[in-house]
């Protein structure tokens, strides 16, 4: 059976047919190609990837205002230097800022500069405060909008969710974990030397994603009782180092968060299409707050090897 054949068989008119034998192709619309391909599965994977772009809008969005405010913040800790001795604490906010500049009585034409300039930074960093909040409220709109249950995960909070759902799109585009991983940049790079042979870390794949899972993975691990917090510390009880430790928390975590994204989509397809039509061809597990597969923490030296397994049973 070639992609076309099912594209022809539904009621989607002929240039729309042409873009679902381009997703079919690259694995990013979830159907099973044993059973006729129906219209409310495509309905729902059109909503769900725009939901997904607009997730990596806002966060594309949400670096580009965090790194504004940091150039303000860094601009302001330059004014206040000049103007206070020992200039201003590290962790500065507006409130905080504007507090020790009341404390100034500006002396010539350059401190009445500095102080003019640096009240005026104080308000720009307000500025960025609010929309940054405004878009964290829209990022977890979204987010419970799509019934995702990796915020059930801890660790990962709605704007952490937002970056992972956005930067991943599809989970269906990528055959297994494994392939997840490699695209993540978490899966470490394998470094041999005569008969020994020692794992690296890796500087492919997506960084923006690859920086969410750190997040988590840190977060995890200063959280006692967590099962990331207990593996990060069978790691360590092992002999590895606090960074190879970090590094094996990432990938097993990789694993998590693909297989949590394929249960939802899976679950969704469901609701959509009671016909019992599903949306993923790929086997998942996503039991726990942290994964419990087997995965292993080694590298993969070859492109990831698709390996489809039977549709899930119906629920």
């Amino acid at each position: 059976m070639t992609f076309s054949e099912p594209a022809d068989a539904t009621s989607v008119p002929s240039v729309g047919r042409a873009n679902i034998v381009r997703l079919l192709w690259q694995r990013e619309l979830g159907a099973d190609l044993g059973s006729p391909l129906r219209d409310n599965p495509l309905i729902w994977e059109t909503q769900w990837r725009r939901g997904a772009h607009a997730l990596a809008l806002l966060d594309e969005r949400r670096s580009n205002l965090a790194q504004a405010r940091v150039r303000a913040v860094n601009q302001l800790h330059a004014l206040l230097r000049a103007l206070l001795p020992g200039g201003a604490p590290r962790d500065l906010s507006a409130a905080k800022a504007e507090q020790l500049l009341e404390s100034v009585v500006p002396a010539g034409p350059a401190e009445l500069t500095r102080h003019a300039l640096a009240a005026d930074l104080i308000a720009e960093v307000r500025t960025w405060d609010v929309k940054l909040k405004d878009n964290a409220k829209a990022m977890a709109a979204l987010v419970t909008e799509s019934e995702s249950r990796l915020t059930d995960t801890p660790g990962i909070g709605a704007v952490t969710a937002a970056r992972l759902l956005g930067r991943t799109g599809a989970p269906t585009r990528f055959p297994t974990a494994s392939a997840f991983a490699q695209y993540s940049g978490t899966a470490p790079i394998e470094i041999a030397s005569a008969d020994r042979a020692r794992h690296r870390l890796s500087r492919r794949g997506d960084r923006q994603l690859n920086a969410a899972l750190h997040t988590v993975a840190i977060t995890q691990i200063r959280m006692p009782g967590t099962r990331g917090h207990a593996y990060y510390q069978a790691k360590l009880a092992e002999g590895k180092t606090s960074r190879e430790a970090q590094r094996c928390l990432k990938r097993r975590l990789a694993d998590h968060v693909w297989c949590t994204m394929i249960a939802d989509e899976r679950r969704r397809t469901r609701v959509t299409d009671p016909g019992g039509q599903t949306g993923a061809t790929t086997t998942s597990s996503a039991a726990g707050p942290t994964p419990t597969t087997s995965t292993s923490d080694k590298s993969l030296p070859g492109p990831a090897k698709g390996e489809p397994t039977p549709p899930s049973q119906p629920a």
